[in-house]
């Protein structure tokens, strides 16, 4: 049986102030819990944005990718690098809104798709749908093998899916602030 939000809200804060006790542990365990949850945290905020840093520098070097052209491997260079980085950038992302559900939450849930709601409802993510997709990234990267399809892979990494990326830092960094202050 999963919890649901502990506290009856969402938002910063919302697993400390008013949460109901978790069973077994005393109030000081509970603040122990909460402050190494806070440190994870912290750390995997730390980490996200620094590959969130690295995809902003691929991203903002890239030029559109012509399928009709031979590229050297030179020049497949700088969009290798944008797909790793944002691959990365990916899984970094998800390491930290795990963190943050645990915080939020109290608990871990069972599936991605149900990960992603939960982020919705706090507001850090704008669309479930966007994320599986971009997380399916991989997969295509690997088997996309047609000029066209690469290009639109690569359009869509340096567009609208690092646009995400790029909101969620932003939105999780604001988040954890607020969870600070409280």
């Amino acid at each position: 049986m999963r919890r649901e939000n502990r506290c009856g809200r969402h938002g910063p804060g919302a697993a400390g102030r008013g949460a109901t006790r978790l069973p077994g542990i005393d109030r000081q365990g509970e603040t122990a819990v909460s402050a190494s949850l806070q440190a994870l945290a912290t750390d995997a905020l730390r980490k996200a944005t620094a590959t969130l840093d690295l995809l902003r520098h691929s991203v903002s070097r890239y030029r559109p990718y012509d399928a009709k052209r031979e590229y050297t491997p030179d020049e497949l260079e700088p969009y290798d690098a944008m797909c790793d980085r944002f691959i990365r950038a990916v899984e970094m992302s998800v390491r930290l809104m795990r963190t943050i559900e645990r915080l939020a939450f109290g608990d871990a849930s069972v599936t991605f798709r149900d990960l992603l709601h939960r982020m919705e409802k706090l507001e850090l993510v704008s669309s479930t749908g966007l994320w599986i997709d971009m997380r399916d990234v991989r997969n295509r990267v690997v088997h996309d093998y047609l000029p066209e399809q690469v290009a639109a892979l690569y359009a869509d990494i340096a567009g609208p899916y690092a646009s995400e990326l790029f909101s969620f830092g932003e939105k999780a960094a604001s988040w954890l602030r607020g969870l600070e202050e409280s």
